[in-house]
């Protein structure tokens, strides 16, 4: 983790000295994690327990409502600490770091972002504390990355809207008190024409589905959900008609800051695991660490957590200061996931057999790291976004 104090500089001219506040929030955060995620990390994983007590906890620390205003009941902080909060929180365990990274950057970003000031104020306090969980729902069973093709319609009926679909690989999906929810209301694959809606749980047609049997991720709930004629209230419509879809793009921006961060909070856990390890274990008489094949994994895994770390936090930085940032924190998900699975790969070859089996951390994480590269829009979907960036800026597009 960088030094607060400490400068950090890239060849385009940014340059930042992340404030004393991040390293506050690392340690109120690691000492969270030890004490309240740690003794139950394998309990929950080996049994799919969504351990909703334990993050409202968090929502107490004020890692629910990391970056929302104090005014609405949120911590007041900015990217920076989230960024910081989250990789703490992906060293000891993943899932809980990407329940804390949905319920922030999705949902309750969503509402902060583009809700009307009647509804900050009803929703983001008790989003910010953790008194609500919220959800998400943009994919569908047949729409993942083609989202402008979405299934799910919202018909305006009666000072309201009437919708219809499926969503699925809804994080809190059962769970949650409160639903962000994006359907189309236009044709499909046109401009314009999906809208956010805001539904609440117990609202009826809302029919939570059944919890997904992940390979990782296993604490983070994860479920489709139905939408059986679920009709709401125009006020509960977020932003113009038509907007959803653009507005879902700029949500997931900072999402994906967000599992940048995840990413690299894993990514640092299982090096710091094989590097405790290489250090103790000994073979041909002398410790792992020692002998060159094995610090030399060592040597690439710090710096690609480095370089990822830097990339992380410019794109943080962009945020902060409300500028374009698409194709950075494109770039940051997409360095830091892919280096996340290298990395963690190279934790479980360091450990060998032993890295193989549960009783040894690094096989959590092995497992764990790879959705990084799939949610919030897969590797491929970054390149995309990147590519595109780097077309229009050389007006080719």
């Amino acid at each position: 983790m960088m030094n607060p104090a400490v400068e950090a500089a890239d060849a385009t001219g940014f340059s930042l000295e992340l404030p004393e506040t991040v390293r506050q929030v690392q340690e109120i955060t690691r000492k969270f994690a030890e004490e309240r995620i740690k003794p139950h990390v394998r309990h929950w994983d080996e049994t799919q327990t969504f351990p909703i007590e334990v993050l409202k906890e968090a929502g107490q620390l004020g890692l629910l409502g990391i970056f929302i205003p104090q005014e609405y009941g949120g911590a007041g902080l900015s990217y920076f600490e989230y960024v910081a909060a989250l990789m703490e929180l992906g060293a000891v365990d993943g899932a809980f770091g990407l329940s804390v990274a949905a319920h922030n950057s999705l949902c309750t970003g969503h509402i902060y972002y583009h809700g009307n000031e009647e509804q900050k104020q009803k929703y983001l306090p008790r989003l910010a504390s953790g008194e609500w969980i919220g959800a998400w729902a943009l994919t569908e069973p047949n729409t993942g990355s083609d989202a402008s093709n979405m299934d799910t319609v919202a018909v305006p009926e009666k000072g309201g809207w009437r919708i219809t679909g499926q969503k699925n690989f809804i994080t809190h999906g059962i769970s949650a008190d409160v639903y962000v929810i994006i359907a189309r209301t236009g044709e499909r694959r046109t401009s314009r024409n999906a809208t956010a809606f805001i539904i609440e749980r117990g609202t009826p047609g809302l029919v939570p589905g059944k919890k997904e049997d992940k390979l990782g991720m296993r604490a983070s709930e994860t479920s489709w959900i139905g939408l059986d004629g679920v009709w709401v209230p125009d006020s509960q419509r977020i932003g113009e008609v038509g907007e959803g879809f653009h507005q879902a793009m700029q949500v997931l921006d900072g999402g994906r800051i967000s599992i940048a961060a995840l990413s690299l909070g894993i990514a640092r856990g299982a090096y710091q695991a094989a590097l405790q390890y290489a250090k103790q274990r000994q073979q041909f008489g002398k410790p792992l660490i020692e002998h060159q094949a094995i610090a030399f994994k060592l040597a690439d895994m710090a710096m690609e957590i480095a370089a990822a770390e830097l990339l992380t936090y410019r794109a943080a930085y962009l945020k902060n200061k409300g500028e374009p940032v698409t194709r950075y924190s494109a770039m940051a998900k997409y360095y830091a996931s892919e280096i996340g699975v290298k990395i963690c790969n190279e934790a479980v070859q360091v450990f060998g057999g032993y890295g193989y089996i549960k009783d040894y951390p690094v096989e959590k994480f092995y497992r764990d790291i790879k959705l990084c590269t799939i949610g919030e829009g897969t590797s491929e979907i970054q390149q995309l976004v990147i590519a595109r960036g780097i077309l229009r800026e050389a007006g080719l597009e």
